[in-house]
């Protein structure tokens, strides 16, 4: 190793990090490629980032998602790999909608990585994403060009599907897919504080109960979803029967599904949309 190589595995050691000289390369690497004059010092700030906390995605400003390329940046959440259940369920979703031309909707989109992974597996597919904030929306639509799927995924701004307004969506949706944050205010107050250390609070807060954004998106993603449609949410652990919950009280879904982790863990639950007509009034 060169001597700025174990000064920073060094580093890394000191701050408690697992597989340190896989990530001194990564870092030294990611320092290189970004800044190929002055690297050194890149190198050692992103090292400091990197022992003081910060995500990995977010010092070397990208992470892989489903086997994709995505920017990453401290606006919106880093990308999780338990997410990647999420989206391989909403892959099976969409294959097997019968549709050819499969619409699908993004909520609460974060950095876009679920649209533009969902876009880049299957080439026929439409995507709308859709978040809150600025620095959601800036870095998904930086991701939607880097990932080359401009042609078929819209990035829209606003408070839930209220951003989707005007796009003529209502009734044709095959998938709507949602990772939204679901931690309760009490955890984030206390036991799980570290997680606003350095990424957004809007990526976690989930209300009081950790389930307000899966309380609205049950009632307000029917007008979108065609009947026989799919909603998939990413839940908290213990979460299942709260969201089932959800589903069951609008009497608009059936066939509620739990999908498990590699673990074992329920972290995916789905419904579709009745195919008889309902009041979601």
């Amino acid at each position: 190793m060169s001597a700025l190589s174990d000064e920073i595995t060094a580093a890394l050691r000191l701050g408690g990090i697992a597989d340190v000289d896989v990530e001194a390369a990564r870092l030294i690497h990611a320092a290189k490629t970004s800044m190929p004059t002055g690297f050194e010092k890149a190198a050692r700030d992103m090292a400091a980032r990197r022992v003081a906390g910060a995500p990995l995605a977010y010092v070397i400003g990208h992470g892989t998602f489903m086997g994709v390329d995505i920017i990453v940046d401290e606006g919106a959440l880093a990308p999780r790999e338990e997410t990647e259940l999420l989206g391989y369920t909403a892959l099976d979703a969409i294959r097997t909608s019968g549709s050819a031309a499969p619409r699908v909707i993004d909520m609460c989109c974060g950095s876009g990585n679920l649209a533009c992974a969902i876009a880049h597996h299957f080439p026929t597919v439409r995507v709308w994403a859709s978040d809150l904030t600025d620095g959601c929306i800036n870095v998904a639509r930086r991701n939607v060009k880097h990932v080359e799927v401009s042609e078929r995924v819209v990035v829209a701004q606003g408070d839930l599907f209220a951003g989707l307004a005007g796009f003529g969506l209502e009734g044709t949706i095959d998938v709507v897919v949602c990772n939204p944050p679901y931690i309760s205010q009490s955890k984030l107050a206390k036991e799980r504080a570290e997680l606003l250390e350095h990424e957004p609070r809007e990526a976690f807060d989930g209300g009081p109960y950790g389930i307000s954004i899966q309380q609205r998106v049950v009632k307000e993603a029917l007008p979108f979803l065609r009947p026989g449609g799919t909603l998939l949410f990413e839940i908290g652990l213990g979460q299942e029967r709260q969201v089932k919950m959800l589903f069951d009280r609008t009497k608009a879904y059936e066939d509620i599904r739990l999908v498990t982790s590699p673990s074992g863990e329920v972290r995916v639950i789905t419904g579709h949309r009745l195919t008889a007509r309902v009041d979601i009034g």
